[in-house]
């Protein structure tokens, strides 16, 4: 089966050795995404509600890039430093998402990268 690489200059370029999301038939893996504003690669300021809507805004344009969007979205995972603010994630995706929801995991973690407080990965099903 092929493989597509899929990018978009309206989500954060690759801070590393990946791609934001590899295609591969109907599914879509989307690497994780922090609150990087994709204009100035910087992490966004705020409370974590404005942090978790950068994230979710970052995997939409992903989503999109690959040709598909959020409610295209089976299983989606949460890395918090802090679970403390998971009610702020189910609030903020209340925003994002309708029935039927992705599964999903959160997952608390000591640190992530650049500092960030959250971040999320996906795996999309498109084309169906």
């Amino acid at each position: 089966m092929t493989r597509q690489v899929i990018h978009t200059d309206q989500a954060p370029a690759a801070i590393g050795t990946y791609s934001q999301a590899i295609r591969t038939g109907d599914t879509v893996y989307l690497s994780g995404q922090i609150p990087l504003d994709p204009a100035t690669m910087e992490l966004v300021a705020g409370p974590i509600d404005t942090q978790i809507r950068r994230v979710l805004d970052n995997l939409q344009a992903v989503a999109a890039a690959a040709g598909g969007g959020l409610s295209d979205i089976v299983k989606l995972n949460v890395y918090l430093t802090d679970l403390t603010h998971f009610p702020r994630v189910n609030a903020v995706m209340s925003d994002y998402f309708s029935e039927p929801y992705p599964a999903r995991a959160a997952i608390g973690v000591a640190s992530l990268p650049r500092g960030a407080a959250v971040e999320m990965d996906a795996i999309l099903v498109i084309g169906q």
